[in-house]
């Protein structure tokens, strides 16, 4: 935003202007010759007039200067109060945009809530893309994961020698057993592989002895594992193989029924046989599963939208607001491109949708004040959402929503070319014309005293010069008189 300066101080501008002229200006008064200084120069001024120079120069200076002056500062204020007040409009209309690019999103209205009647079965999870509905749930059997557990021995004692083959899904590790590992060695050997097919090693120790547990990485039965020993291990190794290719706890998938339709699961966490909804199973049994669409994103983002408007309509009331005992006006009072703004966007409030059944904001509770913002009432709104929330995303989604025709409105108002920045560039271009007949104004002001100083120099030196003369003269009168008088 560009800011005009005032013309200086008149002492600065007049010490200015008399220098300049003293540099081209010598003593008609008997002083020293040679450039005279400013200060020098004003006292000098009024000596042969017996006039206040300093004052009657300042004084026509400024009444010069007050007309333009007075017209570029007042252009100046106003220019600077309409950006103000167009920025002022843009803010809040961002608000407004903000509230609905929410109540225009796809996700507002796809947001479901999921419940199991039998709580302990577990938790459910939704997705956009789920579907209302109730469902029943009977889960037989958790998936698992394979356990096996070896035969116990000392903490110490050695296994022998050979090779453990561990299979998961087609994929072998083939861990070495030397003379001097223990079971601890081995379960490191085998958690430590980089070629490990998906099994973790622990040793547990009991009141037996320790116990080698392997426990597949993942539930399922195609997780299953297998363990054998090559052909050259030794009874040890061979006995170790075969304990832990005995399953403690065997691999299982998660079996269950949705309204009587068998569905199998390697894990607990079922998804995909319901669009969009993710079971996590924690124990068998049977539920109703109710999935319903959430209005809470409806109803926050609707109260959102009024609130921002609000912001906008209090804007708007105080940009043309008018105090008639203060005779204060807003700084866009009558302006047109507010006035356009306001009408535009009144139109489509007002407006009616007849891809929905509510058919209008008014039907939705949405209804205007008589200051011009909005009051919503949330009986209405939660009555409509709870009966038909799809018709409320017709209000305001499509291209024949109300939202959506907003947002087009307010962001073509908004953007880097619409009306409200190209008003705020034209004022911009104003203040800079402004500032360029302000440096003007400053300079005409600096040559029109430079001219005063130097008139009132000549009117110096004429009046010192006939003061002399009048003193010669006076002289001259009274020494004659004298003579004649003496004869």
């Amino acid at each position: 935003m560009s800011t005009i300066s005032s013309v200086s101080s008149t002492s600065s501008a007049l010490s200015s202007a008399i220098s300049g002229a003293s540099s081209s200006s010598s003593s008609s008064t008997g002083s020293s010759g040679g450039n005279i200084s400013g200060t020098g120069l004003l006292s000098s001024l009024g000596l042969g007039t017996g006039l206040d120079v300093n004052a009657i120069i300042t004084a026509l200076v400024n009444a010069q200067e007050a007309g333009p002056q007075a017209q570029i500062t007042n252009q100046t204020n106003q220019d600077n109060n309409k950006i103000a007040g167009l920025t002022a409009l843009q803010t809040a209309l961002s608000g407004v945009q903000s509230a609905l690019n929410e109540l225009t999103s796809s996700t507002t209205y796809s947001t479901f809530n999921a419940t199991l009647s039998t709580t302990t079965l577990g938790t459910v999870s939704t997705l956009p893309d789920a579907a209302p509905g109730t469902y029943n749930l009977n889960v037989t059997q958790l998936a698992a994961a394979q356990k096996s557990a070896s035969a116990a021995q000392p903490a110490l004692a050695t296994v022998g020698t050979g090779t453990l083959n561990i299979t998961v899904a087609g994929k072998t590790m083939n861990v070495a057993v030397g003379a001097t590992d223990t079971l601890s060695a081995i379960a490191t050997g085998i958690n430590n592989a980089s070629d490990n097919p998906g099994v973790t090693a622990t040793i547990v120790a009991g009141v037996n002895g320790n116990q080698l547990v392997l426990t597949s990485k993942s539930t399922g039965t195609a997780n299953a594992f297998s363990v054998s020993a090559d052909s050259g291990s030794s009874s040890g190794v061979t006995a170790l193989a075969s304990s832990l290719n005995t399953p403690t706890t065997a691999a299982t998938d998660a079996k269950l029924t949705i309204d009587g339709i068998s569905i199998d699961s390697p894990t607990n966490s079922v998804s995909g046989a319901l669009t969009g909804v993710t079971l996590n199973l924690a124990t068998t049994g049977t539920s109703q599963l109710t999935v319903a669409q959430s209005t809470t994103p409806i109803s926050t983002a609707v109260n959102d939208f009024v609130s921002a408007y609000n912001t906008y309509a209090n804007t708007v009331s105080q940009l043309q607001s008018y105090n008639s005992t203060t005779k204060v006006a807003g700084v866009l009072l009558g302006d047109a491109t507010l006035s356009a703004v306001q009408s535009q966007i009144a139109s489509v409030l007002g407006s009616k949708v007849s891809a929905s059944s509510v058919g209008s904001l008014a039907s939705l509770g949405i209804t205007r004040n008589a200051d011009g913002t909005l009051a919503l009432n949330s009986t209405t709104l939660a009555n409509t959402l709870s009966s038909n929330p799809s018709s409320v995303q017709q209000l305001f989604t499509g291209t024949s929503g109300i939202a959506t025709r907003l947002s087009t409105l307010v962001s073509g108002f908004n953007s880097s070319s619409g009306a409200l920045q190209s008003r705020i560039n034209n004022l911009n271009k104003d203040l800079t014309g402004l500032s360029s007949q302000q440096t003007a104004l400053n300079a005409r002001m600096a040559v029109y005293q430079q001219q005063l100083v130097k008139q009132y120099t000549s009117l110096s030196s004429l009046m010192s010069s006939l003061n002399n003369t009048s003193s010669y003269l006076t002289q001259a009168m009274n020494a004659l008189t004298g003579t004649s008088n003496k004869g």
